[in-house]
C-alpha cells in the first residue's frame, strides 16, 4: 500500500475514534434519560403507573433500553484493527 492510501486509512481511523467517543457520550446521555424516566415512573402513584401515562413511560424506558443494547453491540475496535492490518 502506498503512502497516500495509508494516510487515508489513518484519516478513517481517526474518524472511527471520534465516532467511538461520540457513541460513548450518547450512551451516557441515553442512560441518564432512561434512569430519569424510570425514576419518574416509579414515583407515580400506583394507579397512574398502570394507566396510560405509566404504560407510555414504560414503553419509552424499553425503547431506551433497546437503544443502549444496540450501542453496546457496536464494535468499532474491530474496524480499527482491520484498518491497521490493511495499512501494514
Amino acid at each position: 500500500m502506498n503512502k497516500e492510501r495509508r494516510k487515508r486509512i489513518e484519516e478513517a481511523s481517526a474518524k472511527i475514534a471520534e465516532a467511538e467517543a461520540a457513541l460513548q457520550a450518547a450512551q451516557e446521555i441515553i442512560q441518564e434519560v432512561r434512569d430519569g424516566e424510570e425514576s419518574a415512573r416509579e414515583n407515580l402513584p400506583e394507579s397512574l403507573q398502570d394507566g396510560e401515562r405509566g404504560q407510555a413511560m414504560q414503553e419509552a424506558i424499553d425503547a431506551l433500553d433497546s437503544a443502549l443494547s444496540e450501542i453496546e453491540g457496536v464494535d468499532l475496535s474491530e474496524i480499527s484493527s482491520q484498518l491497521e492490518t490493511a495499512a501494514q
